[in-house]
């Protein structure tokens, strides 16, 4: 965020909705923490997850879903999330990753409107695997409300 505070537009369940203007450009955004997080081997330090959807009105983009996993993705490797029984590809880089098919993006925004959880799944630089369980539960209505802000 480059020093840039957010604030709190509305806490929806499990999703807040946020806006920020770093370099004078709004952005407004949906934000989680996972519900649970199992990684194998078990128990490996990590540093805090994050799911976020974004709008950056001035770059035309809404929606836009990113993962920060709390650790350094396997270079090279993709990873997924799952909203009901449809999988979802993303691209990795460092700890973060990104829907690798953006044609698919709003199909997938859609899919955790009515779904119950996203899973995401990934392996770190040093071999672990994680998935990472977000509950979908207020993700409609922080999603509306940040599109309210940054029309």
């Amino acid at each position: 965020m480059g020093g840039v505070k957010p604030t709190l537009l509305g806490q929806y369940a499990d999703w807040g909705a946020y806006t920020a203007s770093p370099g004078g450009k709004k952005i407004c955004f949906a934000i989680a923490k996972p519900a649970s997080t199992v990684t194998n081997p078990p128990n490996r330090p990590r540093n805090p997850i994050y799911m976020f959807i974004s709008t950056r009105p001035a770059d035309k983009v809404s929606n836009e879903v990113s993962i920060i996993i709390g650790y350094p993705f396997k270079p090279g490797t993709e990873a997924s999330v799952e909203v009901g029984s449809t999988a979802y590809a993303l691209y990795t880089q460092q700890d973060g990753a990104w829907i690798k098919n953006a044609t698919e993006e709003a199909q997938m925004v859609d899919a955790m409107r009515q779904g119950q959880t996203a899973s995401v799944k990934g392996t770190s630089a040093k071999g672990t695997q994680s998935t990472d369980t977000f509950s979908l539960k207020g993700l409609s209505q922080a999603l509306d409300r940040t599109a309210q802000d940054c029309k």
